[in-house]
């Protein structure tokens, strides 16, 4: 271990230690997984539906497999889209995921899902006979000023509409989920959402596909990723898929397993000046009708810019100064901040719960900035675990070639921004792999 839980000199403070650590750390090239093509990294089911910020399923596989055995539990707090989880399956391990997000719940559990194809197969049949026969009853016609925001063209509208209510008849719920997830996924194409941006921008000029032929497209697709999932996952576990895997969409602070009795925790938490989660998937939000309320949906995510008014131990020193330093900038942003930081501690507290002797967590996150002021996400999150009563195990650095992030950030507003844009920085040009150790 680089560092303890205690300082090595005795006139060095822990946040010295780790700031120094951190500060002569070198990029590990074999964790960057540069030579990955891109029918590598999405092979299976993880190409099933678009996701911000992901990490490849390369990286978790090495994690699960370099620190678990057959059998062991692994968790996700932050399932996301379920790369984990997925991976989990792929090497026999236990994959349990928790999102708070509902959006993030339905795509994980239709990519960690293996359907027999035919049954899958025979369903999309009928499926697309009925639509293109109209031999559809009770067509559902949801009514909502956002959706017609987004979807202006009525016509559009009314097919998205006649395909929704088709899925919703499916008796099936994993057959129903695997095609709710795919209608989800061509939500921003046959929308006038800007095709090249993540934050939600209207394009007027956008082109809007035929709903059903895109759709068509989309199953064909993920018909194809479910045959290679079901050929590929090993037999014990399709065999008792129920056992080897459990999705929960709740808090990362309450996790659906036992204390003391997980074997490793791999995932990459929000950021905090970063994507907004409930924005960028508020079609989905929209057309499931998860919620009525953005505004009130969004107040439940973690790294959100909607939080409570609140005040949570930050456990870290690091943590402090950088509310401190932002403070001075932007009090709102500072507020935002020192949530974040505590908020993660409470998860950090929940993951040493539920980790056995020797567990580990792996924590993926990168530092970032805003209006000029460094926010060490990393180097926080470290001192809440030491603090908390992990060792530190290994902190690997890597550059993210294959990990989809904006690249750019205004550096008088802190904003994500296009690179035509002169006054510029780089957002994420690498990122730290936390591994964590509960003795």
């Amino acid at each position: 271990m680089a560092i303890t839980t205690l300082p090595t000199k005795k006139d060095i403070s822990i946040k010295e230690e780790i700031i120094d650590h951190f500060a002569n750390l070198e990029i590990d090239v074999s964790w960057s997984f540069a030579e990955c093509t891109r029918k590598e990294t999405s092979y299976i089911t993880h190409s099933y539906h678009r996701y911000p910020a992901k990490f490849i399923p390369q990286l978790a596989r090495r994690l699960i497999e370099e620190y678990t055995e057959v059998g062991e539990i692994v968790v996700d707090p932050f399932m996301g889209c379920g790369t984990t989880i997925i991976e989990s399956l792929m090497a026999e391990r236990i994959g349990i995921g928790v999102d708070i997000n509902p959006v993030a719940y339905l795509i994980s559990k239709a990519k960690s899902t293996p359907i027999e194809p035919k049954k899958l197969e025979r369903e999309f049949t009928l499926l697309t006979f009925d639509i293109k026969t109209n031999n559809i009853t009770n067509i559902e016609n949801i009514e909502n000023e956002r959706i017609d925001y987004w979807f202006p063209d009525r016509e559009k509208k009314r097919k998205l509409s006649i395909i929704l209510s088709r899925i919703n008849q499916i008796e099936d719920e994993n057959i129903r989920t695997f095609f709710l997830c795919g209608f989800s996924n061509i939500l921003k194409n046959c929308s006038i959402w800007l095709m090249k941006s993540n934050k939600p921008t209207r394009d007027f000029k956008k082109e809007i596909p035929e709903p059903f032929l895109i759709f068509k497209r989309q199953i064909e697709m993920m018909l194809r990723k479910n045959r290679e999932f079901y050929q590929q996952i090993p037999i014990t576990v399709l065999e008792n898929i129920t056992d080897y895997v459990k999705l929960k969409c709740g808090d990362a602070r309450n996790l659906p397993v036992k204390n003391n009795t997980v074997g490793l925790i791999v995932t990459s938490p929000p950021y905090v000046t970063s994507y907004e989660y409930a924005d960028l998937h508020q079609l989905t939000i929209l057309w499931f009708q998860y919620s009525h309320s953005l505004s009130e949906f969004r107040k439940k995510f973690i790294g959100t810019a909607h939080h409570r008014e609140e005040h949570l131990e930050i456990g870290s020193e690091i943590g402090r100064e950088c509310v401190k330093d932002l403070e001075l900038k932007d009090k709102k942003k500072s507020r935002e901040v020192a949530m974040y930081f505590g908020e993660m501690r409470q998860c950090f507290i929940e993951m040493f719960r539920k980790l056995k002797k020797y567990g580990k967590a792996c924590i993926v996150i990168g530092d970032t900035s805003f209006k000029g002021v460094n926010v060490p996400n990393a180097e926080v999150f470290v001192e809440q675990m030491l603090n908390i009563g992990f060792d530190i195990y290994k902190i690997i650095k890597r550059e993210i070639p294959s990990k989809i992030l904006p690249q750019i950030r205004d550096s008088k507003t802190g904003r994500f921004t296009s690179s035509k844009n002169h006054n510029k920085i780089l957002a994420y040009p690498h990122e730290y792999i936390i591994i964590m150790e509960k003795k």
